[in-house]
């Protein structure tokens, strides 16, 4: 039997999801908030260059993720290595107290930006990618049959939307969005139980701050600041530091992506981007020694950058209703915990 599937969410679970059961030969629609599939694993483009402010890179441990990134066409020329092995662990003042061991580990990065993965594995979708619908509530009628009701953010006219006909849904969004979605379509789900357990996912909040100095792209001065491309740091605002412009494909431009930690993000939630940039940037300089003015700051706040307590199941869905929920918080944080638990699901309902 093929079914018609409306997925939620175009990262890499839905997407792993959409092309899983687009290959079955069901009938897929994919809604995604943003303007473009990618999810965190995102990339942020400016005047200066590009900035990985979500996703900084991905391993392959699952032998399933290894073959997708080895078979599907294209693939092998959108994936990169990446020096990220060579990361170093900072202590408050950026003193390197320990230089982490050299791991058999193969850390990569997608190009152009870490988005490229997402959206080259999302192209065969077309137009059934549909972007700019934020998904609100969902009705199901005595068919069995969902509508999905929200609103069509194009030209930022926020205007009412609804799609109908789905004999399945699959929410692949963060848990707290999955939560609020199922509350909000409480009276569809009757008294369904599959899903009580998201309440338990914890997932923390990331400031990112992304600098830009193309002063020091000049001849002669290759980049300003310390030796190393990547470090992690005991800072109590800093957890992780990258230069961007050390990436394959990204341009010469010397640019930091600076992430905050999980503490600092939590306690500073909802200060004024202003504010945290300020933060942010002293505590960088304090890292790295660079004390220049950047030409380019700008700040993100993902509420749902990390996870801390997954839910342990790859999955959930309720056969009986046709609804379903995916995305690394089923499993842990990693790139390829959201693609196993899409293409999980996806095996599931084909």
């Amino acid at each position: 039997m093929k079914h018609n599937i409306a997925i939620i969410g175009a990262g890499m679970a839905g997407i792993t999801a959409a092309r899983t059961l687009l290959k079955a030969g069901h009938r897929v629609e994919v809604f995604e908030k943003s303007h473009g599939a990618g999810g965190r694993m995102s990339t942020r483009d400016t005047v200066f260059g590009s900035f990985d402010h979500g996703a900084q890179y991905f391993t392959v441990r699952d032998p399933r993720f290894s073959l997708a990134l080895q078979t599907v066409p294209g693939t092998d020329k959108v994936c990169r290595p990446w020096s990220a092995n060579a990361v170093r662990v900072l202590d408050p003042l950026g003193h390197v107290f320990e230089a982490a061991r050299p791991s058999r580990e193969a850390h990569f990065v997608a190009t152009p930006g870490m988005n490229g993965l997402v959206r080259h594995w999302a192209a065969p979708l077309g137009e059934h990618l549909n972007t700019n619908i934020q998904v609100q509530r969902l009705e199901r009628n005595a068919k069995g049959l969902w509508t999905l009701h929200g609103i069509d953010t194009h030209d930022h006219q926020d205007s009412a939307w609804a799609h109908s006909g789905f004999d399945r849904v699959i929410l692949a969004v963060p848990s707290v969005q999955a939560q609020q979605l199922l509350r909000n379509s409480a009276k569809a789900l009757g008294k369904s139980a599959v899903f009580k357990d998201i309440e338990s996912v914890e997932v923390a909040p990331c400031w990112t701050l992304m600098l830009a100095f193309p002063q020091a792209s000049q001849p002669g001065l290759p980049h300003l600041g310390p030796q190393w491309n990547a470090a992690r740091s005991t800072h109590h605002r800093v957890a992780w530091l990258a230069r961007e412009s050390s990436k394959p494909g990204r341009g010469r431009i010397e640019r930091w992506t600076v992430q905050a930690s999980a503490i600092w993000s939590q306690e500073h939630l909802e200060d004024s981007a202003e504010r945290v940039q300020a933060k942010l940037l002293r505590a960088f300089s304090e890292l790295t020694g660079i004390r220049a003015e950047p030409s380019h700051a700008d700040v993100h706040l993902w509420r749902y950058a990390q996870t801390m307590q997954p839910l342990e199941q790859h999955y959930l869905f309720d056969k009986k209703l046709g609804l379903g929920t995916c995305g690394d918080w089923h499993i842990g944080h990693r790139v390829e915990d959201a693609f196993v638990s899409g293409l999980e699901l996806a095996l599931a309902i084909a």
